[in-house]
């Protein structure tokens, strides 16, 4: 029975190592698509015009691109809805867009479709700016909160598992959205600083798992209490990124095209999140050379032995 113990711990290990590893290659792959592609910005980031308008007749995406080509020579943005009946049109912010009070009635004129009018918005470019700047002010402030309660919460090494594993999570969000070409707007800003939440909740969990084996045993194996404390925990994480899914699965699905991009980013960052708190947050203290010794000699300090 030790035996098997013993052979299922060196596996255990094994595989976090190997997964910490990928979890770098990932990390590389998405920095790679930040640095090359970067960012498609969408219009709360960038300015420009947002009309909105439906058609009695359902329409493919590609047959309603090439008649809007006609009547939009600058690159747009081209969404549906409702089985291709409602639509959203998205210019840039500059001269050729500010056609964008006139295009419609032309269109719905000529084209020979039935065109309702929705909506129509406009957004400046230092507005878009601005959000850029108080976006970015968010995440940091965010991240800097993050890092001042985990310095005080934990030994350095369990720290940096925790940090390491959030900064994996968003990169690997945003990088996604930068291989897809998926627009960035305001809602996936929003979800990232779920997901940071998220993050660091599920790594924090590891942690004091971590530190309570520590105090309470004496076994020097940082292997064997690192596995013990994801055993402890994985159902309890399986449980709630599984619900959490569910949650933002149906969003996806229901909510329609306003909240794709947000679904998405948060999918991918519960499932990013689930794994980094195994193969990272557990993973990084045991590379940094975290002992059981810190915790059980500061434990000794504070109860003597007699």
């Amino acid at each position: 029975m030790n035996n098997l113990t013993l052979k299922l711990t060196k596996n255990l290990s094994k595989l976090r190592i190997i997964s910490a590893y990928f979890a770098a290659v990932m990390v590389l792959i998405s920095l790679l698509g930040l640095f090359s592609h970067g960012l498609n910005l969408g219009l709360d980031f960038t300015g420009g015009y947002l009309t909105e308008f439906s058609t009695q007749q359902s329409i493919t995406q590609h047959k309603m691109s090439g008649l809007l080509t006609s009547y939009l020579p600058d690159s747009f943005q081209l969404s549906s809805a409702d089985n291709g009946t409602h639509w959203s049109v998205q210019q840039a912010d500059n001269d050729i867009s500010l056609k964008g009070k006139t295009w419609l009635s032309e269109f719905s004129q000529q084209s020979g479709l039935t065109i309702t009018p929705q909506d129509s918005i406009y957004i400046g470019s230092q507005v878009g700016e601005e959000l850029i700047n108080q976006g970015g002010l968010a995440l940091l402030t965010a991240v800097m909160a993050i890092l001042l309660y985990l310095s005080l919460r934990f030994e350095w090494r369990l720290a940096a598992g925790s940090v390491i594993a959030l900064f994996h999570d968003v990169i690997i969000v945003l990088g996604f959205f930068a291989w897809f070409d998926i627009s960035f707007d305001l809602t996936i800003l929003a979800s990232l600083l779920a997901i940071i939440g998220y993050s660091l909740n599920d790594s924090i969990i590891i942690g004091d798992k971590v530190r309570e084996i520590m105090k309470r045993t004496k076994d020097k194996d940082i292997d064997s209490i690192i596995n013990q404390a994801i055993k402890a925990t994985v159902a309890r994480t399986l449980i709630t990124s599984g619900t959490t899914l569910t949650t933002i699965l149906s969003i996806w699905i229901f909510a329609g095209e306003s909240l794709s991009g947000f679904a998405i980013a948060l999918f991918l960052g519960v499932l990013v999140g689930t794994f980094s708190s195994i193969a990272i947050s557990a993973t990084v203290p045991q590379l940094l050379g975290l002992t059981a010794d810190y915790y059980q000699k500061k434990e000794e300090d504070v109860c003597p032995l007699p």
